[in-house]
């Protein structure tokens, strides 16, 4: 048994029992996973895949034991390789960020700039995704850090902390009647076809909550996980855009208008997550610090040794409390689920 063999079989499960696919992201080739794969069922006895034909169909009982484990040894096998690395040469590596549009876009450019001044022989690696996609990677150790508004509370093995609150403002042409608005009301608004995120992006729930909560449902004519375009469809004039604060660009968007909506729609916050028990490097605490600055390494280590639920809860808060008042409500509730 070799750990190539157990990182081939994770793999194939995370490419949805596809060998091909599975073979493009290993970069070997298809015929190389499974002689491997039916190497290592040959040495254990059992079938990890059950197959219809060529294809592999479903994980047998047994194998869906032995994947859960081959994902924890190969954690634990990257966390050696972490250790190491860091008494070898601290100042380089690579750092994985799995991340959705917004993020990616808008929030991480200056901060990925000044820490690949810092740290010039750290590489940064963009994945891209829904923000269950990349709560998944970090969960599974596939990303060092998943950044993302939605979804982080729904895998119990990461460890989240509190980024940065935002809300949602509104973008119009500039000749638009809203632009003229003294108070803008969630009538006004719901009373032009909206063109905003997807369900489960960049807060949409939170726009729906509002709505619903005034009785009103307002026409959605485009949806989209790209605030580029959305604000593209917005000047073609098929209706009013609901974006995320930091996607307007006074500099970029000079022919739109952006209406502050902070009043109408719940805030929003951003979380940073990782595997419970991965091993982080230095740089990767130093990038932490660099996105949100209450995240010192001090505190974010306090949170990963703590085991009690209280006690968790407590210093969540703490970090909560560093970023702007509105975020005081955060302690109001339990934080998202995590370890």
């Amino acid at each position: 048994m070799t750990l190539q063999q157990l990182r081939y079989i994770v793999e194939v499960v995370c490419c949805d029992l596809n060998i091909s696919r599975a073979a493009v992201v290993l970069g070997t080739s298809q015929p190389g996973i499974s002689k491997q794969i039916r190497s290592l069922e040959e040495e254990l006895g059992v079938e990890i895949f059950e197959r219809q034909g060529k294809h592999l169909a479903r994980l047998t009982a047994a194998g869906t034991t032995i994947v859960q484990l081959a994902e924890e040894l190969l954690r634990e096998a990257a966390n050696i390789r972490a250790i190491a690395e860091e008494h070898r040469d601290e100042g380089s590596g690579e750092l994985l960020l799995g991340t959705t549009h917004t993020q990616a876009r808008y929030v991480l450019p200056s901060t990925i700039t000044t820490f690949r001044q810092r740290y010039p022989h750290v590489s940064v690696h963009l994945h891209q995704g829904t923000p269950s996609q990349v709560a998944d990677w970090a969960a599974r150790g596939q990303v060092d850090f998943a950044i993302a508004t939605e979804s982080m509370g729904l895998y119990e093995n990461l460890v989240i902390l509190p980024c940065y609150r935002w809300d949602h403002g509104i973008i119009v042409p500039r000749d638009h009647p809203l632009a003229g608005c003294a108070t803008l009301t969630l009538e006004a608004i719901a009373s032009h076809p909206l063109i905003t995120y997807v369900h489960g992006f960049t807060g949409r729930f939170h726009l729906d909550e509002a709505f619903a909560r005034h009785g009103l449902h307002p026409q959605v004519v485009l949806s989209a996980v790209d605030a580029d375009v959305i604000k593209t469809y917005v000047r073609l004039g098929l209706g009013v855009g609901i974006v995320a604060h930091m996607a307007y660009l006074p500099e970029a968007d000079t022919d739109l208008a952006y209406l502050k909506a902070d009043h109408l729609f719940a805030e929003n916050i951003t979380y940073i997550g990782f595997a419970a028990r991965r091993q982080l490097r230095g740089f990767m605490y130093d990038f932490m610090a660099l996105f949100a600055p209450h995240l010192q390494r001090t505190a974010v280590k306090q949170l990963q040794g703590t085991e009690h639920p209280q006690e968790r809860a407590r210093l969540f808060c703490d970090l909560a409390a560093h970023l702007a008042p509105h975020a005081q409500g955060l302690c109001e509730a339990p934080p998202p689920a995590g370890p």
